[in-house]
Parts: C-alpha cells; structure tokens; sequence
C-alpha cells in the first residue's frame, strides 16, 4: 500500500479536538481534571491547537501507580489534556492502518472486541484437534522505538503526524526493565535501545496493534493455520497436526526476534482442544466455555469487598456495579447469587 500523507489538517482541526475531548472524557467526566478541563474546554482546546499548528506542544509528566490482577503491571496515567492528543492522533492514525489490519486482531478495534474472538476460539474447538496457544513476555514494555516508528513510517508521510507520534513514543516514561539479548546484538545493545509504551495510553494500545501486525500476515502469509486469532500479545493457532503447529511454533519465534520480543515460555506450547484452552479469561473446551478459575476467585473477592464497603457505609448504591443498594432486587449479601447470574451470561 502507498504512504498517506496531508494528514494534519485532519488531526489538528478544530472538529478532531472536540470529538477526541468526548472520547477522552467518556465515563471520567466527575474526575477533578477532567472536569476542569471541560469547565474551560473552548479556552482549553484554542490553547492546545495553538501548540499543536505552532509545533511547542510537548507531553506532561504520567501519574504511575502498580496494579496487581492478577500479576503486577505499572500503570501509567497522561493528564487529560494529554489524552485528548492520544486520541486526536489515534483517529486519524486508524483510518490508515485499519485497511493495513487483517481480520484476526481483535483488540481495540471497532466491530471487533473479544466477544466475536472468543466466539471464533469456540467454533474452533469444536473442528480442531490441537491448539498452538502463544504470548509474549512483558509485551508493553518490550516495544522497541525504533522499530515501532519505523512500521509508522512505513504507512504514514506526513511529516508533522510523524513528528507527533514520535514525540508521543519517545515521551513514554520508565518501563518495568526487559533486558534481552537477539542476534546481532553486542554487550550493551539492550542498554542503548529505548522501549516500552505506557500501559494506559490510547495510543500504546494502538500503537500494540501496529507492532505486531507484521506477524498476523507473515502468520496467515506464511503459515496457513486452520485458524489465527489475535488480542494484543494474547493468539493463538489452530490446526489438526499437533507437529505442524510445533514448527510453526518455532517459526513464530524467529519472527519475534525481528522485532526483539520473548515469547512467554509458559504460555508458549500446543494443546489438545478437548483438554481446553484458556484464552482472554475463559476456559474453552470443545462443548462448553466458562470463565477460568483464576477469573472466578478475583471476581469472588471483589463482591465480597464490594459487599463489606456498603455494609460500612463507605460504597453508594450508585457505584455499586454488583446492584447491591436501596431497592435493588438482590441484597448486598448475596454475592454468590449476584456471581451466578454474571457467569450464567456466557457467550452464545
């Protein structure tokens, strides 16, 4: 495909910005930046339009705090001014990419998601033997910036949309550390290379897509699986010959090296459909779907927390997502019942 170019006009008008501001804000409007912003948000937006078409925009300083569900991630939180920029940039940034896509990545794109995902992970239970199930160690981290706005510019020449994302990649803040050598590296390559996306950002879950897209058409180029199915670093293959998908494991893993990422040894290997798999927090088995364990204990624990809060007077009824409050029809006790009615809501 040809390069897109005259790109900023689109992203820095006036009708991009408020579009991005409604994004932005969706679901954040009570947050105290948030609403700041938005009390001004005409002032706020001539303001960071100005920066944009003057080229003085520069990106703030990230609030990080560490999550631990279920394994510990560094999250990374950009003003909400910021996050307007993201999403300005991811909007016109998709409408090139998206026909670059394939149609086996499923994350944070429209029409996608993780429903049609799994729903296609469960028809292909039921037709294939074996199941080549593949992820990638410290993904967000590991995303070379390099090679990441090399694979931008391969779709993009608009200069002052270049200059933009590379001002949002190289801002990125500090990263869990990935140390990891590759073919041709000397002693101190690791060192020198700057890497990873903040987990949070709009654009690190697009810029994810763009960096793994290469693989999802050498996968379906190259390898032919009866089946390929993407969400973020999280794919997995398909097929009835449990040796083929072993050397296609292999080949996997070279390609990787090309764009300096570690497969998960753990969660790198070839299962037998009707033993199940567990993909996007289910367990998929030929005849049946349900959330995996781990998945059940974390939601068990979070509605007996919910639960206790209300009960001390420190949780309102309207930001009860379990529906335990006044008049609702199931009391706040009833956490079984309430995880019940949740799991029942399986994919048909």
């Amino acid at each position: 495909m040809k390069r897109t170019g005259n790109l900023w006009p689109q992203l820095a008008s006036w009708e991009n910005l408020v579009e991005s501001t409604r994004a932005a804000a969706l679901g954040k409007r009570k947050r105290p930046d948030v609403a700041r912003f938005l009390h001004e948000l005409e002032p706020n937006l001539c303001r960071l339009q100005g920066e944009l078409e003057e080229g003085t925009y520069r990106p703030g300083v990230y609030r990080t705090f560490w999550i631990h569900d279920p394994k510990p991630r560094q999250i990374s939180a950009a003003s909400f001014r910021d996050r307007v920029v993201h999403h300005a940039l991811t909007r016109v940034l998709e409408q090139v990419f998206e026909p670059r896509f394939t149609d086996y990545s499923f994350a944070s794109r429209k029409g996608f998601g993780q429903h049609r995902a799994l729903k296609l992970a469960r028809d292909a239970c039921r037709r294939s033997r074996y199941v080549l199930k593949c992820d990638i160690r410290k993904y967000f981290p590991s995303i070379d910036h390099s090679i990441l706005k090399e694979l931008i510019g391969r779709a993009i020449k608009c200069r002052r949309t270049l200059d933009l994302a590379e001002l949002i990649v190289d801002g990125s803040n500090e990263q869990e550390e990935v140390i990891e050598y590759f073919p041709g590296d000397s002693l101190f390559t690791p060192f020198e290379r700057r890497r990873g996306v903040p987990i949070g950002n709009q654009t690190s879950q697009f810029f994810a897509n763009v960096y793994l897209n290469p693989l999802d058409h050498f996968v379906l180029r190259e390898l032919k699986p009866a089946l390929y199915l993407r969400y973020v670093d999280d794919f997995v293959l398909f097929g009835d010959d449990k040796r083929e998908l072993g050397l296609m494991a292999e080949r996997i893993r070279e390609f990787l090296q090309c764009l300096r990422l570690s497969p998960h040894e753990r969660k790198f290997r070839v299962y037998r459909c009707a033993e199940g798999l567990t993909f996007l927090g289910w367990r998929i088995l030929p005849g049946q779907m349900r959330l995996a364990r781990p998945n059940v204990v974390r939601m068990r624990r979070r509605l007996k927390k919910m639960a206790a809060l209300y009960h001390a007077g420190r949780l309102r009824s309207s930001k009860c997502s379990a529906g335990c409050g006044p008049g609702s029809a199931m009391p706040p006790s009833a956490t079984h019942g309430v995880f019940g009615k949740i799991c029942s809501n399986s994919l048909s």
